[in-house]
C-alpha cells in the first residue's frame, strides 16, 4: 500500500484527503515509481477547484521525481534503479509512490537531486520553451515577465540573462523586487503602486517591449497589451488571477497589430525529441551552476492542503516541494 492526495469533489483546499492506496504492479508500457520528491506547482490548484476539468475522483499533481522500482513488459530504455523525473502525466503525482507509463519520464542526471528535480520540472521546460522556442530572442531584447520573483520567474531571470536578454519584472513587493534581482532581472515593477505599462515605456524609451510573458491573466492582460510595442507578442502561459478576458481582434489592431498567444507546455513536450532537447539545455545548465533552484518552501505530503492555501494567498516565493525522504 502505498499513500496518496485524493480528492472526490472540486473545491478549496479542504477537499483534499490523505488516503492510503493501491499500487500494483506495471502492465504494457508502464514503470512503478517510487516518489523521492513531488513538485507543487499553481496549475496543482486549477485541477482541484475545478477550473481544468478531472474526472473524478482523482489524485493531485503532475510533476515528481524518484526511482524505478519495477518495469513492465515491453518496456525499453528504462530499467530498475534508474533516476527519473517527469512533468504532465495524468494526476496522481502527490503519492509515495505510482504505476504510470514511460511516456513522460525524463532520466534525471546523477549531478541533480531529486528535490531540486521536484521544483524545476515543469517551471524549468516551461521556461526552457518560453524562451526557445516562442519567439526569436537575442541578446540586447528586453522583455517584460510577470510574477520574477515566482517559480518559473526565477529560473527565466537566469536564463535569460545567460542569452543576453534584459528582463523586466513585475512582483507584488519589494522582498520579492530584491529575490527577482538577485536572480538576473534587471528592472523590477511593484505592481500594487506603480503603474505597470507607463514603467515599461518609461524603460524603453516609449517603445514598449516586443514580448510580454504573463502567467497572471485577468488582472495583468490589459496592461500586459499596454507594454507591448508595435507588432508585439503577448504570451499568456498561466492563469492564476483568473482566464483573460476575450480578444477583441480590433483592439489587437488599434494598439499596434499585436500578437496573443496561449501556449500550454504539453504542446512542448510531446515530442520525445524536442523534450529532450529543452530538458538536456535545462539540465546542463543546472547541473553546471549556471542556473540555481532555490527551494524556498518544503511541506509534507500529508500537508498538502496548507501547501495550497499558502500557494493561492501569495506566501510562496520561488519553487515549492513537497518531500518524501530526508537527504535526498
Amino acid at each position: 500500500m502505498a499513500k496518496a492526495i485524493r480528492f472526490y469533489t472540486a473545491g478549496g483546499p479542504e477537499v483534499m484527503r490523505w488516503e492510503s492506496v493501491e499500487v500494483g504492479e506495471p502492465g504494457a508500457g508502464e514503470v512503478r515509481v517510487r516518489h523521492m520528491a513531488v513538485g507543487l506547482n499553481f496549475a496543482d490548484t486549477y485541477f482541484r477547484s475545478g477550473l481544468y476539468p478531472a474526472a473524478l475522483p482523482a489524485g493531485m499533481g503532475v510533476e515528481a521525481a524518484g526511482i524505478i522500482e519495477a518495469v513492465g513488459p515491453g518496456v525499453t530504455g528504462f530499467a530498475e534503479g534508474d533516476r527519473v523525473t517527469y512533468t504532465g502525466s495524468p494526476l496522481g503525482a502527490y503519492s509515495t509512490s505510482r504505476v504510470m507509463s514511460v511516456a513522460p519520464l525524463i532520466k534525471l542526471p546523477d549531478t541533480i537531486g531529486f528535490e531540486t528535480a521536484a521544483a524545476m520540472t515543469m517551471r524549468g521546460l516551461t521556461t526552457s520553451y518560453l524562451l526557445r522556442r516562442i519567439a526569436p530572442l537575442k541578446a540586447g531584447d528586453t522583455v517584460l515577465l510577470h510574477a520574477a520573483a515566482g517559480g518559473v520567474g526565477l529560473i527565466f531571470c537566469q536564463w535569460a540573462k545567460l542569452l543576453g536578454i534584459t528582463v523586466i519584472g513585475t512582483v507584488s513587493s519589494d522582498e520579492k523586487a530584491e529575490v527577482a534581482r538577485r536572480h538576473g532581472c534587471t528592472h523590477t515593477i511593484v505592481y500594487r503602486r506603480e503603474d505597470v505599462a507607463a514603467r515599461v515605456r518609461e524603460l524603453t524609451d516609449g517603445h514598449g517591449v516586443p514580448v510580454v510573458y504573463d502567467s497572471i491573466g485577468a488582472t495583468t492582460f490589459a496592461q500586459s497589451l499596454d507594454s507591448l510595442r508595435r507588432r508585439g507578442l503577448l504570451v499568456c502561459f498561466g492563469t492564476a488571477s483568473g482566464p483573460i478576458p476575450p480578444i477583441d481582434a480590433m483592439q489587437l489592431a488599434i494598439k499596434g497589430s499585436l500578437f496573443v498567444t496561449r501556449p500550454a507546455l504539453a504542446d512542448y513536450i510531446a515530442d520525445e525529441s524536442e523534450r529532450a532537447a529543452l530538458a538536456g539545455e535545462l539540465f546542463d545548465h543546472v547541473g553546471s551552476g549556471r542556473i540555481t533552484i532555490e527551494i524556498n518552501q518544503r511541506y509534507a505530503l500529508e500537508d498538502a492542503v496548507q501547501a495550497h492555501r499558502d500557494l493561492e494567498a501569495g506566501r510562496s516565493i520561488g519553487s515549492s516541494v513537497f518531500s518524501l525522504e530526508a537527504g535526498n
